[in-house]
């Protein structure tokens, strides 16, 4: 019989963040903590599938929390069919070893379709007249109005946007709570993103990251509470930490400004035209995929972008293997920013030709991250406030409305922490604590958390399944997501100076 297992992804959570937060810290006081390795790029979907699978993303293919889809021609992030994700999972190896093992995912990412017992994920509801309303997608469906009866609707708008905040990760908590009470299941895997906010919009420098540290620990305390009344060991961990930015770096402008980059126009505004563009990026935090159509071009689009100010690295085929990012979906570049820079999507150069999705919380449609998004448009929050409050008068009589209140490059001026790149400095890393000390180490790389999972449960003997990564990761497969709203050219910087393969406390962290 295995041991219970509950295991807390606290985005952004760091060594130096556990000082605001007794509650975790006792975790590691009772059990054991280390510094954990992170993947390139230190993004939740990536790191979030080499914590499960074991392996870099070149083995199970999220190379970002998007990508551009090549057979569809489409940028697309943030998906949610469990199908793309190659690779064995923690629970499908402990499943050999003890056939009936069960697991809970609430709100990890890649949740729809995965062969869990017990899926809690956010999802809207999308009206035919073009409303959207907050919900979450639930396997058995039957959860869904177990848990909405008792904790109330999933508050997509605290999850992601200008009012994210603790609302979210507390209904989380609560949740997994309630699962964990009335299932029981061997592996509890619980998503918490708090601290993913305050700390880009302010930095982690801000007195408002200590509070944001605070706030959570107090909401995780009855979870901690539970997870011990269940007998269950107890991992808190992190897929990356957040540092202070203050560059936003345009990568697409260079791109567009020399001819690269084409966009095509409708009733004024611009979108991205990947099809017939050269060359384009996708923007993810401090990483960015750059699609090179023509080989040839290759060589000269790495030369161009290695001479913008805030591109620290530029990843060519042999870089890319090097940090285990060598995976067909990865762009033919991959640009690594400065410590204090992160990448932008933006493309237009004229802001008055800017897409009207560009003001509005629209994950799905941006071909790349936006954190300006987390921000009431920093030019004038009065009247983004304004314009908020009319859309919302606009919705509750049921006439069409656009939440128009997101900055342009006045929010991306304001984002004052990210991540992405692989840190120098371990207090500024991930972080794995564990309550079972017969275990403890000093550090992890990411991809031995799969097999410290299994050893805790008393599995250790699943070993990784062979013949190659599961079906998933050769080719994309569109689905909706949860939404809250050629080697010419060498390395121009070298190979990342340590790689996320290597041996533990090789790993850098972000």
């Amino acid at each position: 019989m295995s041991r219970r297992l509950v295991v807390l992804d606290v985005v952004g959570l760091t060594p130096r963040l556990l000082a605001h937060m007794p509650r975790l810290r006792a975790v590691a006081e009772e059990g054991f903590s280390a510094e954990l390795g992170t993947v390139l790029p230190a993004v939740t979907c990536s790191a979030q599938a080499t914590l499960l699978t074991g392996e870099p993303p070149a083995g199970h293919g999220i190379v970002g929390n998007g990508w551009y889809f090549r057979d569809l021609g489409e940028v697309l992030l943030w998906r949610q069919h469990h199908a793309l994700v190659g690779g064995e999972k923690v629970w499908q190896a402990a499943r050999r070893v003890e056939p009936g093992y069960t697991v809970a995912n609430v709100c990890w990412w890649y949740a729809m379709g995965a062969d869990v017992d017990w899926t809690v994920t956010p999802r809207p509801i999308y009206y035919a007249d073009g409303r959207k309303e907050p919900d979450c997608w639930t396997d058995p469906p039957e959860l869904h109005d177990t848990l909405t009866e008792a904790l109330g609707t999933f508050p997509l708008f605290t999850y992601w946007g200008p009012g994210a905040g603790l609302t979210s990760s507390r209904w989380i908590c609560r949740a997994a709570e309630r699962i964990l009470a009335d299932q029981a299941p061997d592996l509890t895997l619980v998503y918490v993103p708090h601290l993913d906010y305050d700390l880009q919009r302010f930095g982690p420098s801000s007195p408002r990251a200590a509070a944001a540290a605070a706030e959570l620990d107090a909401v995780l305390a009855p979870l901690l509470d539970a997870a011990r009344a269940a007998d269950a060991t107890v991992v808190a961990l992190s897929e990356y930490g957040i540092t202070d930015v203050s560059r936003p770096v345009d990568v697409n402008r260079l791109l567009r400004t020399e001819g690269l980059l084409r966009v095509y126009t409708q009733d004024g505004m611009e979108y991205l035209d990947p099809w017939t563009s050269r060359a384009f990026a996708v923007a993810d935090h401090q990483i960015a995929h750059v699609y090179v159509k023509d080989p040839a071009d290759v060589a000269a689009v790495a030369k161009l972008c290695a001479g913008l100010p805030g591109v620290a690295e530029v990843l060519d085929a042999e870089g890319k293997a090097a940090a285990g990012l060598d995976h067909e979906r990865a762009g033919e570049l991959v640009l690594v920013a400065e410590p204090d820079a992160w990448f932008t999507y933006y493309y237009w150069l004229d802001d008055a030709r800017a897409p009207d999705f560009a003001r509005n919380v629209e994950i799905h449609r941006k071909p790349g991250y936006d954190p300006a998004e987390l921000f009431f448009d920093p030019a004038a929050p009065g009247a983004a406030k304004r314009r908020a409050g009319v859309a919302l008068a606009r919705k509750k009589l049921g006439m069409r409305y656009l939440m128009s209140v997101v900055g342009l490059d006045a929010g991306a001026r304001a984002v004052r922490g990210s991540h992405g790149r692989l840190p120098a400095d371990p207090a500024d890393g991930p972080v794995l604590l564990c309550s079972d000390p017969s275990l403890a180490r000093d550090s992890f790389a990411a991809t031995e958390v799969k097999a410290l999972l299994l050893d805790l449960a008393g599995l250790g003997g699943a070993t990784a399944a062979t013949g190659g990564p599961a079906a998933g990761t050769a080719g994309p497969v569109p689905s909706e997501a949860a939404d809250p709203d050629a080697g010419a050219a060498g390395s121009t910087a070298g190979a990342p100076s340590s790689t996320p393969t290597g041996p533990p406390g090789a790993e850098g962290r972000r």
